[in-house]
């Protein structure tokens, strides 16, 4: 890991941007439906992302856009249609965060624990 005298200030905001980003469940969810189910239409990845509302996933969806991880192709019928996909940038970032998938699932039982002996000893106290 580079030390912070060495790194370059406009990649230290950069990864500061999408750690904030991606650390936001919403973008989370939308790499790993679109990287499951490929490209999507946008009203089936609301459907594909419970909870998610229309407003968060058009924002969502935006700047992911906009950071270069997905592509938006509207074609010319009626009604509109439009269907967003993983770029390579897009695949390779979820590709990065896997681990955090991986140590999830590999810790859950550990972390579970550790919540109820915190939780215990609060009701405790």
């Amino acid at each position: 890991m580079p030390t912070i005298e060495t790194t370059d200030p406009r990649v230290e905001a950069l990864v500061h941007e999408l750690i904030g980003r991606v650390a936001d469940k919403w973008t989370m969810l939308l790499l790993e439906v679109l990287d499951e189910h490929g490209t999507q239409r946008f009203t089936r990845l609301g459907a594909l992302v419970p909870g998610i509302s229309q407003k968060m996933l058009t924002q969502t969806l935006r700047q992911m856009e906009r950071d270069g991880l997905v592509t938006r192709t509207v074609h010319a019928v009626v009604p509109p249609r439009v269907d967003y996909a993983l770029t390579p940038l897009g695949e390779s970032l979820g590709e990065a965060f896997c681990g955090v998938w991986v140590w999830a699932a590999h810790h859950r039982e550990t972390v579970e624990a550790a919540r109820r002996a915190f939780d215990a000893r609060g009701a405790a106290g």
